[in-house]
């Protein structure tokens, strides 16, 4: 982080109060905020007047000029390459909403608060009726703004002004009637915005890592179920020789791994019925469709154990370590014959059970064709525990990355809330 925060909360004397504000603090319409902030209507920090964009864009033109749609918003950033053209002529009727570096976007329809930055790339592009053009004074930093357009405080005005439950639109004239609390000085507004850049660098960097992470443990795990990689102390012969592959009815599968149908290592039974007014809290998962909903005082198989669903959510796969109560919406795993539980959760994650789907209405899963379907599996049960050990360490390591990005997302809600409303104020010592 380029800055380090320093509270200035400090409260006046009581008798002195009438309302709890803390010295250098002012109540406002948007709450209590710093002395020397200000609150000024969206409009009122323009240089230009906020716009939307071209009614009708006419036909797709390959050389014209870009246009940024609600739909281009939903990445990260705007790409100038995924996005349509119109003619030139379209684009000159529409000028006023021609977007120029460092104006700001925002989505008029769909998701409140949806606002991406213009860099260089995108300027002279236009916009759609569903998007507005906000073109802040120079005194205002734009990425101060495109940060205090997604504070809570924005976004509840926003839902204050918006038309519609199901397709959300706010207008122009609301968008402009927004307040949003201003540093005086630019040097702290470009000092918030730095913070949660930064922050949203580290949660961009978390997500992609996440992401390549993801791409490996998924070629890993195709790679591993079907012996096309072997774990190096399972690919040789005592004598050192590599061991061979042979011809089946799935393809050339390892020379020492089997062909059996699902009912032959880990046939499936229907759950128990459990009406609500039966259910008791307590020590043992109730394993659904979709996963672990509830606890029950009693379980009906002793852990460890495998679960798919049944009826509802077909394909999602729970393995579960402690004794449990399979639902009736779901199957389970009676007996693990020659085969590792874990090892049994993996195969059937690759399987993929919404194969199974049978039904117009609820899908079900059809037990009997999931029985019949063939897969490789190791002989060695050594070896269908070590490919598990894999997967599972792979899966834990996803886990973790998972749980730190969630919690740098809350840190940045947080930072959101009380650095957009001077609740922490920044050093500035350093800043240029």
């Amino acid at each position: 982080m380029r800055n380090s925060l320093v509270t200035t909360l400090s409260k006046k004397p009581l008798a002195t109060q009438q309302v709890d504000i803390p010295a250098g603090y002012k109540q406002t319409e948007l709450g209590v905020i710093p002395e020397d902030w200000d609150v000024k209507a969206l409009q009122a920090i323009c240089k230009a007047p906020i716009t939307y964009g071209i009614v009708q864009c006419g036909p797709h033109v390959e050389n014209g000029v870009p246009y940024i749609r609600v739909s281009d918003m939903n990445s990260r950033e705007l790409d100038i390459t995924e996005m349509l053209r119109t003619s030139p002529s379209i684009a000159a009727l529409f000028s006023r909403s021609k977007v120029e570096e460092g104006d700001v976007v925002y989505a008029l329809r769909g998701k409140l608060g949806h606002v991406r930055m213009i860099f260089r790339p995108l300027a002279g592009a236009n916009l759609t009726q569903g998007t507005a053009r906000i073109s802040p004074l120079e005194k205002i930093s734009n990425r101060y703004l495109f940060w205090t357009l997604q504070s809570p405080k924005s976004l509840e005005q926003a839902a204050q002004e918006a038309k519609g439950s199901t397709f959300v639109e706010i207008t122009l004239a609301n968008l402009k009637r927004i307040k949003v609390p201003i540093p005086k000085r630019f040097k702290e507004q470009e000092a918030i915005a730095n913070v949660l850049s930064d922050t949203d660098v580290l949660i961009t960097g978390l997500e992609q890592l996440i992401a390549k992470k993801q791409a490996i443990k998924t070629a890993t795990m195709q790679q591993l179920l079907t012996g096309r990689i072997r774990l190096t102390q399972f690919a040789k012969h005592p004598d050192g020789t590599i061991k061979g592959y042979k011809s089946s009815d799935l393809g050339h599968i390892p020379e020492d791994w089997e062909e059996r149908e699902i009912g032959q290592f880990a046939p499936l039974q229907r759950g128990f019925d459990l009406p609500a007014s039966k259910r008791s809290e307590g020590l043992y998962p109730v394993v659904y469709s979709n996963g672990i909903v509830n606890t029950h005082n009693h379980f009906q198989v002793k852990g460890p154990g495998v679960v798919t669903g049944r009826s509802g959510t077909l394909g999602k796969v729970h393995h579960i370590e402690c004794d449990f109560w399979p639902h009736n919406t779901s199957l389970w795993v009676t007996k693990f014959i020659n085969s590792d539980s874990k090892f049994v959760y993996y195969i059937f994650k690759y399987i993929g059970f919404e194969r199974f789907a049978s039904g117009s209405g609820v899908p079900t899963l059809n037990r009997n064709d999931a029985h019949s379907f063939k897969v490789a599996i190791p002989s060695s049960l050594k070896e269908q525990t070590a490919i598990a050990t894999v997967l599972s360490d792979m899966d834990a390591e996803l886990v973790t990355l998972e749980k730190k990005l969630a919690k740098v997302r809350d840190i940045k809600q947080g930072m959101m809330q009380q650095l957009l409303t001077g609740r922490i104020r920044l050093s500035l010592d350093h800043q240029p």
